[in-house]
């Protein structure tokens, strides 16, 4: 959605409606967005009906209040730990079920389980996602994609001749280039004879021989730098047995020094063995058989940092990947630091359709209809599910529905991979299934979604620019 050119000034705030669920939550971000319209539609017929937009504000905050308290009380605990990582690997694929990979859903929630799980303290619930690179190369399948215990960058060793494999690496991070200074101020130099151009010549040698020394002195055997360098500084990285990387990205030189534990170095002059990064192994990776070369950087010394090299058949399908890849892990730590879920399935909607309507019957006066109008709204949800799945939307919500009503039991969902009852409907409960996904997820959905919806009722025109020319 951050990519549509919205002009409607009302759907920009939808947008950002799902910006903000996906800053807050990781995902969720096509649920927040399909209940916000929902509750659109059902205020509209309320409005039509001549009751007050104010009025219908009001009756949804009472009921999203309703809502969010029911979620507490039907929301369930999972266990994990690091030995038991079904319970994450299980939410992981909930969320991996609507996108684009879910074909090979168990091994890219186990990816990103492990991914995030490598990188969480477990005792303090903490999960630091700066930690965690991910890298996309088109070409190979979905099911090349692999998680790497260290940093992968889309880069390669500078010369052909370089050692490609360095064992025990101790890598210098420079963020100075390597070549001779540049006065600051604009400058002309004659060269006028043999002697001064070689007098120059041996200057500029004495440079490179200077930085390389430096460089040797420190004791690296690595070289990775932000600049470009010119052959005459590869030609002697070579001769003295540096192998070099060049042109590294900032973010990508802050994520190796993290990583391996070193220090960004600004000038060769402050070089020195204890800013030097530890890595157990650099190697050069190749892909088929075209140029395309990544450099691998395993063993850190911070041993937590992981990469997710996603591949895919062309780079839609690579970017659709490492976004799907990243609500899953987003997802994953939202369940390490609250471990509290409910079950997926349109199942926590319907609970909550019900607890509002029964809700609404105590209320009197013109906010009834508001309330009311919420619940129906929260029916849209498992009605979108049936329908993508190919169901008769009406029927199956109301096979649900009747059977969360009758069995007093708040887990009953639309199991639409399972087989269908007698009654011909997919009614089914939730956690025999195992479909589940985090509790702050869902209450934020309903909380965002219902202050974006307050927010429009409360607009009287939207003034467009020309329109009135």
């Amino acid at each position: 959605m951050d990519r549509m050119e919205v002009n409607h000034q009302v759907a920009k705030l939808l947008v950002e409606l799902s910006a903000s669920q996906d800053d807050e939550i990781g995902d969720g971000t096509t649920g927040v967005v399909v209940l916000a319209g929902a509750l659109l539609e059902q205020a509209e017929k309320l409005l039509m009906k001549g009751i007050h937009p104010v009025r219908i504000a009001e009756g949804y905050e009472k009921a999203a209040e309703v809502a969010i308290q029911t979620l507490d009380k039907i929301c369930d605990t999972v266990p994990f730990s690091a030995d038991n990582l079904d319970p994450l690997i299980t939410t992981a694929m909930t969320t991996l079920s609507s996108k684009i990979i879910n074909v090979d859903k168990r091994k890219m929630a186990e990816i990103a389980v492990k991914a995030v799980v490598g990188v969480a303290d477990l005792e303090r619930k903490d999960v630091n996602f700066d930690m965690i690179r991910m890298e996309g190369k088109p070409g190979g399948s979905l099911e090349d994609t692999e998680l790497v215990n260290g940093i992968i960058i889309d880069k390669d060793i500078s010369h052909p001749q370089m050692n490609k494999n360095i064992k025990d690496a101790k890598m210098c991070i420079l963020t100075c280039p390597f070549e001779p200074p540049k006065p600051k101020t604009k400058h002309k130099l004659d060269i006028s004879s043999k002697e001064a151009y070689e007098k120059l010549y041996e200057q500029e040698q004495e440079y490179f021989r200077e930085m390389v020394q430096q460089v040797k002195d420190s004791g690296a055997n690595l070289v990775i730098c932000q600049w470009g360098f010119d052959d005459e500084a590869n030609h002697l990285l070579l001769q003295n047995g540096l192998s070099a990387v060049r042109w590294v990205g900032g973010v990508e030189i802050e994520h190796i020094a993290i990583a391996t534990g070193g220090r960004i170095v600004p000038r060769f002059s402050e070089l020195s063995a204890d800013k030097l990064g530890h890595a157990g192994t650099v190697r050069e990776i190749s892909f088929g058989n075209t140029k395309e070369r990544m450099l691998v950087i395993e063993d850190c010394a911070n041993s937590n940092a992981v990469t997710v090299l996603v591949r895919g058949g062309n780079k839609m399908i690579v970017e659709e990947a490492k976004r799907s890849l990243h609500d899953a892990m987003c997802v994953v730590r939202n369940l390490i630091k609250d471990n509290r879920v409910v079950y997926g399935g349109g199942a926590a909607e319907i609970a909550c359709s019900l607890a509002v309507s029964d809700y609404a019957e105590t209320v009197v006066g013109v906010d009834q209809f508001a309330i009311r109008a919420f619940a129906d709204a929260l029916d849209d949800i498992p009605m979108a599910l049936a329908e993508n799945s190919g169901l008769d939307p009406i029927k199956e919500m109301a096979a649900a529905k009747s059977r969360q009503k009758t069995e007093q039991n708040p887990l009953i969902g639309l199991g639409l991979n399972e087989d269908a009852a007698e009654d011909g409907s997919h009614a089914a409960n939730m956690k025999d299934v195992g479909v589940f996904e985090t509790l702050n997820s869902k209450q934020e959905q309903i909380s965002l979604a219902t202050q974006v919806v307050k927010m429009i009722l409360k607009i009287d025109d939207v003034i467009t620019m020309g329109q009135y020319q």
